[in-house]
C-alpha cells in the first residue's frame, strides 16, 4: 500500500499527540487522531484519560461540521464496540469522513479488524499500516497483554562502568546521578506496576513511588515474597499506593499481620522452590496491567531473564568503577560457554546527566 508524504506527515502528528497520554490512559492504549481536509488540519486530539473520550471524538468535536469529507489519521484502528464510551466508528460514520488511515489494527478481540470493516461497509475508504512499527512501539504493553495475556516487562538497572550494581556489602546508594534518578521517575510513571523482590525490601526498604510534580496516582507495587518475609512496617505498606505480595506461604498468622498492615496477599504456585514468576505476570495482566517495571536485585532479575519474562532492559551506566568484588547485574547460573550467552539488541543510547542510558531488547531465548 502506497502512502504520500502528506500521509506520513499527518500520521506522525497523530503519533506525537498519542504520546501525550502515556501517563494517563492505562489500561487503555495511547491513541492520537488528526482530521485533515484540503491539506489542512481541521481537528486533532488524543486519548487523554481512561474512561473518557477517545482521540477520534476530541478531533471530531474540534472539527465540527467541517469533518464531512475529511481524512482521519488514527494511530490505532477505531473501536467498534461499546465500552465506557460509545464506538468511535459510529462517530466517524455520522460525521461523514471520507477516508480513515489507521497506523495499525487493534489487537483487542472485540475490534481486530472489525472497526475498519464497519467503516468500509459504510462507504468510507480505509487503509492501515502507515508508520505501524512506531505505533506498535507506543503501545507495546497493551499489544502484548491482548495477544499473550502478559504485560510488557522492562527491567531497570543502575551500574558502574565495570558492570557492578552494589558493593560487596550491598551498599548501592548512589551509583548514578540525580538526573538519572529523575529519569527513572518517568519510567515508573508510565508503568502500571513496579515489581521487586522481598530481598530488595529487606535490604533497602524502598518506597517504589513516583515522585514527580503534578503526578498524583501511583503504580501498583508488587513484591515477590515466597515465604512472606515482608516486614509489617515496610515503607511500601505505609506510603500512598497499593502493595501486593505474591507468595506461596499459607501461614495464616503472618498473612493476617501483613493484611492488617495494608498488604494485598495473592497465593501462587511454587516453581523451583519459589513463586512461579510467569503466574505473577499473568495475574498482573488479568488486573489490566500493560507495563511492568522491574526494580530488583540480581537474583530475581536474573531468574526473570532466564525464564524469558523480560522484554526490555534499561541500564543507567555511571562513569565510576566499583571493583571486581562488587555485585554484578544479573545472577545467571548455567551460562558456562559463549553459546549460552543471552543476546540483546540495543535500540537506544543517550546521555542522562553524566550517565549513559542504554535501552536494549532481549532476543527470544530458545
Amino acid at each position: 500500500m502506497s502512502f504520500s508524504i502528506d500521509d506520513h506527515k499527518f500520521m506522525s502528528r497523530a503519533l506525537h499527540l498519542a504520546k501525550k497520554g502515556i501517563y494517563t490512559t492505562a489500561p487503555n492504549p495511547n491513541v492520537g487522531c488528526v482530521l485533515v481536509k484540503n491539506g489542512e488540519i481541521i481537528g486533532e486530539g488524543w486519548h487523554e484519560k481512561a474512561g473518557e473520550a477517545h482521540a477520534e471524538i476530541h478531533a471530531l468535536k474540534q472539527a465540527g461540521n467541517n469533518a464531512e469529507g475529511a481524512t482521519a489519521y488514527v494511530t490505532l484502528e477505531p473501536c467498534c464496540h461499546h465500552g465506557k464510551t460509545p464506538p468511535c466508528t459510529e462517530a466517524l460514520i455520522k460525521a461523514k469522513v471520507s477516508r480513515v488511515v489507521a497506523a495499525m489494527i487493534d489487537p483487542h478481540s472485540k475490534v481486530a479488524g472489525q472497526g475498519l470493516k464497519q467503516l468500509e461497509e459504510a462507504g468510507i475508504f480505509v487503509e492501515s499500516g502507515l508508520l505501524e512499527e512506531q505505533a506498535k512501539a507506543l503501545n507495546s504493553g497493551f499489544i502484548k497483554r491482548m495477544q499473550k495475556r502478559l504485560p510488557y516487562v522492562r527491567c531497570k538497572l543502575a551500574m558502574s562502568l565495570d558492570g557492578r550494581t552494589a558493593m560487596a556489602s550491598g551498599e548501592s546508594k548512589w551509583i548514578t546521578s540525580a538526573a538519572a534518578r529523575e529519569d527513572v521517575q518517568h519510567l515508573r510513571a508510565r508503568s502500571g506496576a513496579i515489581l521487586t523482590g522481598v530481598g530488595t525490601v529487606l535490604a533497602d526498604d524502598p518506597s517504589m513511588t513516583v515522585r514527580l510534580d503534578g503526578f498524583d496516582s501511583q503504580p501498583l507495587r508488587v513484591v515477590v515474597d515466597t515465604n512472606l518475609s515482608m516486614p509489617a512496617d515496610a515503607k511500601m505498606l505505609r506510603e500512598h499506593g497499593k502493595t501486593i505480595l505474591m507468595t506461596c506461604s499459607a501461614d495464616e498468622a503472618v498473612t493476617q499481620v501483613l493484611t492488617d498492615a495494608g498488604a494485598d496477599i495473592h497465593m501462587l504456585p511454587y516453581c523451583n522452590g519459589s513463586v512461579d514468576l510467569k503466574s505473577v505476570l499473568e495475574q498482573l495482566s488479568d488486573m489490566h496491567i500493560n507495563d511492568v517495571l522491574v526494580e530488583t536485585g540480581a537474583t530475581l532479575s536474573g531468574a526473570m531473564l532466564q525464564a524469558g519474562l523480560i522484554d526490555e532492559i534499561i541500564i543507567y551506566m555511571a562513569p565510576v568503577l566499583m571493583g571486581n568484588n562488587a555485585r554484578g547485574l544479573f545472577a545467571l547460573p548455567g551460562l558456562d560457554s559463549m553459546q549460552d550467552k543471552i543476546e540483546l539488541d540495543i535500540i537506544e543510547q543517550r546521555s542522562v546527566g553524566q550517565d549513559i542510558r542504554i535501552t536494549a531488547k532481549v532476543r527470544q531465548l530458545n
